[in-house]
C-alpha cells in the first residue's frame, strides 16, 4: 500500500503525560508535512495549537481520558471547551464501570449525549477492549451504533492491552453501516498499518507512522 494512503488514515498522535510544546509543534508540522488525517492531543494543547496553526490541521482531542470514570457532565464539558478552542474530532472514553454494572443503557446515553454536544463533527467512543468479554464488546457495537457515534476505537494504549485484528472483525459484523473503525494502542509497523487498514479500519491511532514511513525522506 502506498505510503501517503496510509497516512491519509492515520491520527498522528502524542498523548504522553509529559509532552512539551515543542513536541507537541513537532507532531503538527509532520502532520502537516505528511498529510495526515489529523492530529491527536492532550486537551491542554487544543487552543494553543489551533491558533498556531489554524485550518492548516484537523485537530482531534481526548475527553474522560484515560479512565472513562467522569461524570457525563463533565465529559460535556471537556467536549464543550475542546470545541470551542478548535477541536474537530474528539474521541470520549466510555464509562467501563457502566459496562461491568451491565447498565448498558446508560453507556448508550452517555455517547449520544456527547454526540448531541459535538453535533456534525466527528465523535469517535473509545471502548477500551483489553477490559471487555466477547459479549461486551458485541453488545456496546449496539451502543454505539444506536448513540449515532462516528466511530468505534479499540483502544486508549494506557490500558492493558491495545488494538487486536481480532476486534476489528468482530466489530465490522456487528456495528452498524454508518460507523467506522479506529485502531489504537500497539500499532507500529507498515505490515501493521496494512493489515489493520485491510481489516476494515478507516482511522489508525499511532504515533510511529511518520517516523516509519517518512524516515528515507526526513534523513
Amino acid at each position: 500500500m502506498d505510503n501517503q494512503a496510509i497516512l491519509a488514515h492515520v491520527d498522528h498522535t502524542l498523548l504522553t503525560p509529559c509532552a512539551t510544546w515543542e513536541d507537541i509543534r513537532t507532531l503538527c508540522e509532520e502532520a502537516i508535512t505528511w498529510k495526515t488525517a489529523s492530529v491527536c492531543i492532550p486537551p491542554s494543547y487544543v487552543g494553543r495549537v489551533s491558533k498556531a496553526y489554524g485550518s492548516d490541521l484537523c485537530i482531534c482531542t481526548v475527553i474522560g481520558f484515560p479512565l472513562g470514570y467522569q461524570s457525563k457532565e463533565s465529559k460535556i464539558k471537556e467536549a464543550e471547551i475542546a470545541l470551542a478552542e478548535g477541536a474537530r474530532e474528539v474521541d470520549m472514553v466510555i464509562n467501563l464501570g457502566d459496562v461491568k454494572n451491565g447498565d448498558f443503557d446508560l453507556v448508550t446515553a452517555e455517547i449520544a449525549v456527547l454526540k448531541s454536544t459535538v453535533g456534525s463533527y466527528v465523535l469517535k467512543v473509545i471502548i477500551e477492549t483489553c477490559y471487555l468479554t466477547k459479549d461486551d464488546k458485541m453488545v456496546l457495537c449496539q451502543c454505539v451504533t444506536d448513540a449515532g457515534a462516528n466511530y468505534i476505537k479499540t483502544s486508549t494504549g494506557f490500558g492493558t492491552g491495545g488494538a487486536l485484528l481480532s476486534d476489528v472483525e468482530l466489530f465490522k459484523l456487528h456495528l452498524g453501516k454508518d460507523v467506522k473503525i479506529k485502531a489504537s494502542g500497539g500499532i507500529r509497523s507498515k505490515e501493521d498499518f496494512e493489515a489493520y487498514l485491510a481489516a476494515g479500519c478507516d482511522r489508525i491511532g499511532t504515533s510511529s507512522a511518520v517516523k516509519v514511513l517518512c524516515k528515507d525522506k526526513m534523513a
